[in-house]
């Protein structure tokens, strides 16, 4: 007993009290009570309660922020179920979790055969694979009983243990899977074996999560939740995180089970992987001949081979051309996705931490990032720790972007998918199949059939083979894309969200999602709709003007009164998109704008307009946002005038006012005998400098804004290509110094953030702020080291992030100044989300484009411009600076050259921009309804 209490002591006198044990190990339930029962034999007055800490929000934003919500009574809105039919769905997304993939019926229409012979090929189909799995678990358990499971690899652990964590035949299934949808040019082995042993590892922390009882835990819990969310539920007042916090205090008492998931290092899941395919290359087999499998001898069904890309040598992991015959012979062509592909058949289990939130038992993490950034987690849990009011704002925010339920929209889908399967456009952005591309050449030396000169052949030969198979991925991309969306058609889905380490959203499914492009966009409706009200209808047809990318630079009125005039051009669109005038195909986005067309003529047929329940989302999209960002820091009150920061009876467009400018000076230097200028007249216009305007603020460097101008002057088929190398020097000069003549403090402002960040990596540190919602954030760019893991077939380079590792100087000061902007971008993003949420709105971003009913255009307009106002009224750059002074202003080097340069960081630091006079702001989603 002495023993134990002097234990107890070191402990207590090392900072490590039992309260602190209970409240942040992951105990389970049984394990906790067991851990007590030992304890009270040593203490037996001790008691343990979970001390849960709501924070005391002391950030301005974020005070501000829930000060307003719990002021007034929420309105949150509900979803159109009932509480039964959310358990239902639940039990459906937790068996798909559970079986680690779900399989989708192709869109793709095979040539028609008659019944036997489909029946034989599906016979075929299931020998083979019956035959597979044979041969994989005797070559599996051939390769394992050859490991030492005493001996370490030179990354200093063995492979064994990790052979051992699940049944043989589930590391099987992850083999066929993997290899049934093998592209046919093969995948990149490193690749491919990262990927083969990342499925092994969701794949065992979802049956750890059922051993342990988790699983229940998370099901009892959700059980209660859907209350909060239900038509017929319980009102209650809360954020979904709250709720879930306060069931998980009452039903579990605190128990941890967020902290349960385990992370393996890309070493570790890449010698995994390419242990399993050394096994697939060794041990799976087809029939030669596929017409006779039976009686034909074997030949391997994948193979290791090697191509050179940018004059780098590849391994790659191929398929026999005979497997892609095979499978492609199956009429009944499914294809097999893992279970976090797919959208939830539920809403998400809410976000309560950084690691415990989105799905129910699919190993997932609240930021995106790379392995071997662990100082991004540290600074998570210690912001949890020291003030967990600091997460709230994120937390909120990501669920409630996750909370929104969807529907297809299945008029649009069975067009894209009969021009899907009747060739494809490349003009509407559905890919022709691989059939239509280039026919390889032939090399013939008399040059009578081909192509005689050997080099010649060679060149056609690559050319040719690389279209093909950009071809065939963009093919099977949109496969992906339509055949997903064809199997949630009639259903209702949901979309789990995380961040990445700036605090910019996305959707957890990667294939299919609302940040996708124009095709997938127009596929997605909100699952409840909502009368147009008195505004609505007019907003839909503004919605539609502009996804045509027409009248930019007109007033609301004018684009309303545009619709207006072509109302029978966008009935005809609705009614006869392939066989009529085709006017939606001249947009600039033609399926969103066809989808919007079929909306219209609804709304137009119906009754009362106004009446119509439209679900339909209506964008808002802001004008060069990363300018906005920096004239707002800046107060500058020129630049804010060309983003539509400043109130103007017509919307202005910055791409055509730097066009505008750069033309100007175009002007003087041609009429002063300046050849480029003169060869330039009549080529310059808003689309050549676009993409320059855009990524200036993300620190484009003269040099790629002289790439960027190139392409798009070798786009201009009248321009002469002799002139694109000087007109690309010219341009990018004009644009640069049009630029910093409009926006005079962005530069000012760029430079400082720029050189904080090289004498800050310079000293050896990584640049890290604090975003003004509380989100910790650290750039994750250091020298990578790369070590050599030997394999049966090809010695693979793994990369070690690691964060030890010096920071890697360029990388840190040239991405400083957009990351910091992105971090801005979505702190308004996340305060207008949650703010929308007060008022009972459905609301989605993609970044700086923001999503709604069309009823709530105005209220949306509104809120995003007082959160935009309160954003930049906050001293940003002040709090930036007293930040880095704070993180640096520690001891004096003892090295005289490392002392100035440290001296020299912190007198920048203290150099913050000067401001202009301030303002009063709006922003472009704030234009009034005419």
């Amino acid at each position: 007993m002495r023993g134990r209490s002097g234990f107890l002591q070191d402990m207590e006198q090392n900072g490590f009290t039992l309260q602190y044990m209970f409240d942040h190990y992951p105990f389970l339930p049984e394990e906790r009570e067991l851990g007590l029962h030992t304890v009270r034999r040593v203490r037996p007055d001790f008691s343990w309660q979970y001390q849960h800490r709501n924070g005391h929000y002391s950030l301005p934003l974020i005070a501000e922020c829930y000060d307003q919500l719990k002021k007034e009574i929420p309105s949150f809105p509900r979803l159109p179920f009932t509480a039964n039919e959310l358990r239902q769905m639940f039990k459906k997304q937790l068996a798909m979790e559970e079986a680690g993939f779900v399989t989708v019926e192709s869109v793709k229409v095979s040539r028609s055969v008659n019944p036997d012979t489909a029946s034989q090929r599906k016979g075929r189909i299931e020998h083979l694979r019956s035959h597979w799995r044979k041969e994989l678990l005797l070559a599996f358990r051939d390769a394992k009983s050859k490991i030492n499971p005493r001996r370490a690899n030179h990354f200093g652990t063995s492979i064994y243990p990790f052979l051992q964590l699940l049944p043989e035949e589930d590391y099987i299934d992850i083999m066929i899977m993997v290899m049934t949808t093998l592209p046919p040019n093969g995948e990149a082995m490193i690749v491919f074996a990262k990927d083969l042993g990342r499925k092994v590892q969701s794949r065992f922390c979802i049956k750890r999560k059922q051993k342990l009882g988790i699983t229940a835990l998370v099901t009892k819990v959700y059980d209660h939740y859907v209350e909060l969310l239900a038509s017929d539920g319980k009102v209650h007042n809360k954020f979904p995180r709250e709720y879930w916090q306060e069931l998980e205090r009452d039903l579990l008492h605190w128990y941890a089970y967020g902290h349960q998931d385990v992370n393996w290092s890309d070493a570790t899941t890449m010698q995994l992987g390419t242990f399993l395919a050394n096994i697939m290359v060794s041990g799976m087999n087809i029939p030669k001949n596929a017409k006779n499998p039976l009686q034909q001898r074997l030949i391997p069904a994948v193979y290791h081979t090697y191509n050179y890309q940018s004059k780098r040598k590849i391994g790659f992991i191929k398929p026999h051309p005979m497997l892609t015959q095979i499978l492609e012979s199956d009429q009944n062509s499914s294809l097999i996705f893992d279970a976090f592909v797919m959208p939830t058949y539920c809403p998400p289990v809410p976000w309560t931490s950084p690691t415990f939130g989105g799905y129910i038992v699919v190993p997932t993490q609240l930021i995106r990032m790379e392995e071997g950034i662990t100082k991004q987690r540290d600074l998570l849990d210690h912001c949890k720790e020291e003030d967990p009011s600091k997460l709230h704002v994120i937390l909120d925010t990501v669920n409630q972007l996750g909370n929104c339920p969807w529907h297809i929209n299945e008029e649009v889908l069975d067009v894209i998918i009969s021009l899907f399967n009747s060739g494809g456009s490349t003009q509407l952005g559905v890919p022709p199949p691989p059939s239509a591309g280039p026919i390889l050449p032939k090399y013939d030396p008399t040059g009578k059939t081909g192509i005689a000169d050997r080099t010649a052949y060679n060149n056609d030969m690559r050319l040719a083979r690389k279209t093909l198979f950009e071809m065939h991925s963009l093919h099977m991309d949109a496969e992906y894309k339509l055949s997903i969306a064809n199997a949630l058609r009639h259903r209702t889905f949901w979309f789990p969200h995380n961040i990445d380490f700036r605090g910019r959203s996305y959707s957890c499914p990667p294939h299919f999602n609302h940040i996708g492009s124009d095709t997938t966009r127009s596929l997605l409706q909100f699952a409840e709709g909502q009368p147009l009200g008195p505004n609505g209808f007019d907003w839909l047809k503004i919605h539609l003007v502009n996804l045509m990318g027409r009248n930019k630079c007109e007033s609301l009125s004018e684009r309303l009164r545009y619709a207006n005039a072509h109302m029978e051009d966008i009935l005809d669109s609705a009614d006869r998109p392939l066989e009529g005038h085709r006017w939606w195909m001249k947009s600039d986005e033609p399926w969103q704008t066809l989808a919007c067309c079929k909306e219209i003529a609804k709304a137009v047929r119906s009754p009362d307009p106004a009446a119509f329940i439209s679900h339909l989302p209506v964008h808002q999209d802001g004008s060069c946002n990363g300018l906005q960002h920096y004239a707002a820091l800046g107060r500058d009150v020129v630049g804010a005038a060309s983003v539509n920061l400043i109130p103007h009876e017509l919307p202005q467009d910055v791409y055509e006012v730097v066009a505008q400018k750069v033309e100007q000076h175009r002007l003087r230097d041609a009429a002063n005998g300046l050849q480029i200028a003169q060869v330039l007249e009549g080529f310059i216009n808003r689309k050549v400098v676009k993409q320059t305007v855009m990524t200036v603020v993300y620190g484009v460097t003269r040099y790629g804004a002289r790439l960027q101008v190139e392409k798009r002057l070798d786009e201009l088929e009248d321009f002469p290509k002799a002139h694109v190398w000087k007109a690309s020097i010219y341009l990018s000069r004009g644009i640069f110094h049009s630029l910093k003549e409009m926006f005079a403090s962005t530069r000012e402002i760029q430079e400082w953030l720029t050189e904080s960040a090289r004498l800050i990596s310079m000293a050896g540190y990584s640049v890290e702020w604090i975003s003004p919602v509380g989100l910790p954030i650290i750039q994750p760019y250091h020298h990578i080291k790369y070590t050599n893991l030997k394999s049966g077939i090809q010695t693979v380079s793994v990369c070690n992030m690691d964060m030890q590792q010096k920071p890697h100087t360029m990388k840190q000061k040239n991405a400083f100044p957009p990351n910091f902007i992105h971090s801005l971008d979505s702190t308004h993003m996340m305060l207008t989300a949650l703010n929308c949420y007060r008022k009972g709105l459905t609301f989605v971003s993609i970044h700086d484009c923001f999503w709604t009913h069309a009823k709530t255009v105005d209220i949306m307009n509104q809120v995003c411009r007082e959160q935009f106002v309160a954003l930049h009224s906050q001293p940003i750059l002040e709090n930036l600076s007293k930040f880095l002074l704070r993180k640096h202003s520690g001891l004096l080097p003892e090295k005289t050259k490392e002392r100035e340069r440290h001296l020299k960081l912190l007198d920048v630091l203290t150099r913050v921009p000067k401001k202009g006079e301030l303002v009063v702001m709006s922003v472009s989603l704030a234009l009034q309804h005419p």
